[in-house]
C-alpha cells in the first residue's frame, strides 16, 4: 500500500509519505547541524507528517485532486498530531529521566504545531493545548499510521536518534546555565528547532511540486573573499581623491583599518561607535567581510531601522560588490507581506507558484548578504505563526550588523537583548552594534552580554571632537516659556547679517504659519529681497 504525502498538480506524480519524511529529516538535520542540534531537528522532520500514513488521508488527498472545484473540507483529516503523540507516548512515560521528558516535549510540540505555530505548554487560562493534542485528542487510524511508520523506520533507529537528541538538549541546558541566560533562551532554542522543521518541510514540498532538483549550495567563503577584494579596491580608489589628506578623511581611514584589524578577534558582541559622516557603512562591511572569511560565517545581515537608510546602504554596497543576486533586501518597500501562513484547515497540499524567486528569498533568507529592518528581525523571533520563524535558523553562524541601534523601541529592549544573547551564545553569530551614540541596554530584565573590551574604535572622545559639527545653545534662558514669532523673527534678522541662509525648525504647523506671517510683515525682509520657503 502506498501512502501519499503530495500529488504534483501538473502531472499527477505522487510523493510518498516515507520519501517526504526522510527528505524533510535530512533538510532539518542540515539546518540544525549548524548549532549541533542535528537530532533534535531531525526527529521532528522524520515524524512531522507520520499521520499521512492512513487510508483516511490517502482518500482525502486523492479526492482533493480529483475534485478541485468541490474538494473535501480542509483540515478534515488531522495528520500533524500523530507524530507528536507517538513521540510523547514513547519517551515521556513514567520512569524516564527529566531530560528525556523535556526532549520529548520540545520535539513533539514542533511536530504538532507545524501548520499553525507553536502551542502553549500552559495557556493563560491554565489549560495545556500541548497536552490536549498529544494525550487527550483521539486520532482516527492512529495505530495504522504508527504501524506503517515503523515498517520503514525501526524503533531501535528512533531510540538511537532520541538518545542523541537528549544529549544535545543536555549540552545546551548546561551552556544556558554557564552563561547565566534566562529561561527565554530555552524557548528560543525550541523556536530554532521549529525553524529547521518549517524550512525543511516547506522547501521539500515546493521542490517536489516544481520538480526541482536540489541546487548546488552557495560557496560563501569564495563570495565573501571576492566581495572583500572589490571593497578593498573601492577603498583604495577613495585614497586618490582630491581631499584624501584632509583630517576627516585620514580619521575615516584609521577607523576603517581598526575595523579590519578587529575582525580577527573571536565572534562576540561588539560595538562600533563611528560618528555621523565617519564612513560607518563601509567600515562595518569591511569588518563583516573579513570576520566572515576568517571565521567561516555563512551570512552577513544588516538590521536597519528605516527603509530609506536600507535602500541607501544596499544601493551603495551593490554598486561596489556588483552582484545583485547575492544581496537581498527584505522590507516593506520591496515585498508584499501578505499573509501566506498555513492555517489550521490548510494541510499544505496546494502551492502558489507565483512570485517565486523573491518570495523564496524573503521566506528563508538564503542569500549571503541581507539588508532588513528591525521589525523583520524581531518578527523572526517573536511573531506568531510559521512564516517569520522559518528563517530564524539562517541567523546562526552569521555576522549581524545592527545600524542605528539606539532606535530600538524602549519596550522592546529586553526582548532584543534576549535575542542577541541567544544568537551569540547558542547561534554562534558575531554581533556588531553600530551608532554614533551607543544606547543604554542594561537597565532592563534581560541584559546584553557584551564581550570584553567590545568597542572597535579607539580614542572615542578625540574622534567625537574631530567630527563635531554643531554647537547647541539655549537662547531662551531669559524667556523660560520660549520664544514667540517676534523673537524668532528678530533672531533670523541677526543671523542673516552674517550668513546667506537660515533654517528654522518648529514643532507645529501653527507655529510655522505664525512665523511665516511675521516674517512677511517685517520691513528688512522686503528690502533685502530674501525669500522665505516653507
Amino acid at each position: 500500500m502506498t501512502y501519499i504525502a503530495h500529488i504534483r498538480q501538473k502531472d499527477g506524480k505522487v510523493q510518498t509519505v516515507q520519501d517526504h519524511l526522510v527528505e524533510v529529516k535530512q533538510g532539518a538535520e542540515q539546518a540544525g547541524e549548524k548549532i549541533d542540534i542535528k537530532y533534535l531537528a531531525g526527529i521532528a522532520g522524520l515524524l512531522h507528517d507520520m499521520g499521512k500514513n492512513t487510508d483516511l488521508f490517502r482518500n482525502y488527498i486523492q479526492e482533493a485532486v480529483a475534485n478541485p472545484d468541490a474538494p473535501p473540507r480542509k483540515g478534515s483529516v488531522d495528520h500533524s498530531t500523530a507524530g507528536g503523540k507517538l513521540l510523547h507516548s514513547l519517551y515521556h512515560r513514567s520512569g524516564t529521566t527529566l531530560e528525556s521528558k523535556y526532549t520529548a516535549e520540545w520535539i513533539a510540540n514542533c511536530i504538532i504545531s507545524h501548520h499553525q505555530g507553536l502551542r502553549d505548554y500552559i495557556s493563560p487560562d491554565k489549560a495545556s493545548p500541548y497536552m490536549e493534542r498529544v494525550i487527550s485528542k483521539e486520532i482516527d487510524q492512529y495505530e495504522q499510521a504508527k504501524e506503517e511508520f515503523f515498517k520503514h523506520n525501526p524503533l531501535d533507529q528512533l531510540d538511537h536518534m532520541f538518545k542523541q537528541a537528549t544529549q544535545e538538549l543536555q549540552r545546551y541546558i548546561k551552556i544556558i546555565k554557564e552563561h547565566k541566560l534566562p529561561p527565554i533562551a530555552g524557548a528560543l532554542l525550541i523556536k530554532y528547532m521549529f525553524s529547521c522543521l518549517i524550512d525543511a518541510d516547506r522547501t521539500n514540498t515546493r521542490r517536489f511540486e516544481e520538480n526541482e532538483t536540489v541546487a548546488e549550495g552557495i560557496d560563501y567563503k569564495s563570495f565573501f573573499q571576492q566581495s572583500y577584494e572589490l571593497l578593498f579596491q573601492h577603498l583604495s580608489e577613495l585614497e586618490h581623491s582630491d581631499e584624501v589628506d584632509s583630517p576627516i578623511n585620514q580619521l575615516r581611514r584609521e577607523m576603517s583599518l581598526q575595523c579590519e584589524q578587529f575582525a580577527y578577534r573571536p565572534s562576540g558582541v561588539y560595538t562600533l561607535s563611528i560618528p555621523t559622516g565617519g564612513g560607518k557603512t563601509l567600515a562595518s562591511m569591511r569588518y563583516a567581510l573579513r570576520h566572515a572569511i576568517e571565521h567561516n560565517k555563512q551570512r552577513i545581515i544588516y538590521i536597519v531601522p528605516y527603509t530609506t537608510i536600507i535602500e541607501q546602504n544596499a544601493a551603495e554596497i551593490r554598486s561596489i560588490l556588483k552582484n545583485d543576486d547575492m544581496i537581498l533586501e527584505h522590507h516593506s518597500n520591496v515585498v508584499d507581506d501578505k499573509d501566506d501562513e498555513r492555517h489550521e484547515g490548510d494541510e499544505g497540499e496546494t502551492l502558489d507558484l507565483r512570485k517565486k524567486s523573491l518570495k523564496l528569498a524573503r521566506d528563508h533568507w538564503d542569500r549571503p548578504i541581507i539588508f532588513t529592518t528591525m521589525v523583520q528581525f524581531l518578527n523572526t523571533f517573536y511573531a506568531k505563526g510559521t512564516r517569520n520563524v522559518r528563517r530564524l535558523h539562517q541567523l546562526s553562524n552569521a555576522v549581524i550588523v545592527f545600524d542605528e541601534v539606539q532606535s530600538v523601541p524602549v519596550h522592546c529592549i529586553s526582548l532584543f537583548n534576549a535575542a542577541l544573547n541567544f544568537l551569540h551564545v547558542i547561534g554562534r553569530s558575531s554581533l556588531l552594534l553600530c551608532t554614533a551614540t551607543q544606547p543604554a541596554l542594561d537597565f532592563v530584565k534581560h541584559k546584553l552580554h557584551f564581550s570584553k573590551q567590545p568597542e572597535i574604535i579607539q580614542n572615542l572622545d578625540e574622534v567625537g571632537r574631530s567630527f563635531k559639527r554643531v554647537d547647541l545653545q539655549d537662547l531662551t534662558q531669559d524667556l523660560p516659556s520660549g520664544w514667540g514669532a517676534e523673537e524668532v523673527s528678530s533672531f533670523v534678522q541677526e543671523q542673516m547679517r552674517e550668513v546667506d541662509s537660515v533654517l528654522v525648525i518648529l514643532n507645529t504647523k501653527t507655529a510655522v504659519r505664525k512665523l511665516f506671517e511675521q516674517l512677511n510683515e517685517v520691513e528688512w525682509l522686503r528690502e533685502s529681497g530674501v525669500q522665505v520657503f516653507i
